[in-house]
């Protein structure tokens, strides 16, 4: 059974979604919302709209195109606007290159079409530096992607390193690899974890 925090969380980003996975591998789909959606959220301290974000970020690094068209018409249910989903992409283009982020900006494109959303964007955010996310956020939005490529762990921690020089802790950093746990898959949540403990080792209480 799917349980009711899960059911809530997963509400506020997709109202009244109709998934067909939940017919056809009802189980599957059970297990993954109860785990992405409650207990990955349960101590978590960041808010729904920078949640999305990485998580769209994420999905870039990973390659899930059908996924992160889903996940960004969740974003913009959420409160991410159109021109910070384009930021994501362009920011994401040095990392995964542009032969990757076309599949993105195609997809992205296919949705805000949907949404009968006029492009290209006014004020775009690569013509318009006032519509970009700041440095704190854009940090973040690096890391995620890094992590979901994998095999990148040396950028990793430079990346581990210039969120910390601007003020998000240990912790927080702790908590956005948990939260894209459900999205990487284990192997590429350790090798983060590893890397944080290397950059800022855990202090454990005498």
């Amino acid at each position: 059974m799917i349980s009711e925090a899960a059911r809530k969380n997963h509400e506020e980003l997709f109202p009244n979604h109709k998934s067909t996975l939940k017919v056809t591998d009802p189980e599957l789909i059970e297990v993954f919302d109860n785990f992405a959606f409650d207990e990955v959220l349960a101590h978590s301290k960041l808010d729904t709209k920078i949640r999305a974000i990485l998580i769209l970020a994420s999905i870039i690094g990973s390659h899930a195109v059908s996924e992160f068209k889903i996940m960004v018409a969740a974003a913009l249910n959420v409160g991410v606007t159109p021109i910070e989903v384009k930021e994501i992409l362009y920011q994401s283009v040095p990392y995964v290159g542009m032969a990757r982020a076309f599949d993105f900006v195609h997809a992205t494109n296919d949705v805000l079409a949907a949404r009968e959303i006029q492009l290209p964007l006014e004020s775009q955010s690569t013509t318009d530096p006032k519509t970009r996310y700041d440095i704190k956020i854009r940090e973040l939005i690096t890391l995620s992607i890094l992590i979901a490529l994998g095999g990148v762990e040396s950028q990793i921690k430079g990346h581990m390193r210039g969120n910390l020089n601007l003020g998000h802790g240990r912790d927080m950093l702790l908590d956005v690899i948990t939260q894209l746990l459900p999205w990487v898959g284990y192997p590429k949540t350790l090798n983060a974890l590893s890397c944080l403990n290397e950059v800022s080792p855990e202090v454990i209480p005498e």
